[in-house]
């Protein structure tokens, strides 16, 4: 899977500005220029793992928010990912997936009770 920088970039910037960072904070803090914080958040730079964690430790934000638009910790961290990859499906196909997904679920639930 292929990262989208500039959705990267957007998610940084509003991290940003619900912290009330200007540009210029921000830059300051990572000390680099203002210019390359606004290239990473029009996304027309990448951004490698080391300056990600930097990002992430200022804004207060897990790297997965920034990365997918949610935490893993949230209770439905993939439900955005779910969309997305059904949207494009067939209705017969997304019924065929749910049906795998409730019949895993069942037994997921099954095997847990089992556990108790």
């Amino acid at each position: 899977m292929a990262l989208d920088y500039s959705i990267i970039g957007e998610r940084i910037k509003k991290s940003r500005i619900e912290k009330k960072l200007t540009q210029e904070n921000l830059a300051e803090k990572l000390n680099v220029s203002v210019a390359f914080v606004s290239r990473i958040e029009r996304g027309s730079t990448q951004v490698n793992l080391k300056r990600l964690s930097q990002l992430c430790a200022i804004l207060d934000i897990d790297e997965g928010t920034i990365l997918n638009g949610t935490s893993m910790d949230s209770k439905n961290y993939l439900s955005d990912e779910f969309s997305n990859l059904l949207k494009d499906t067939s209705t017969e196909t997304q019924r065929l997936i749910f049906d795998i997904a409730r019949l895993i679920v069942k037994d997921a639930k099954k095997n847990k009770q089992h556990e108790l």
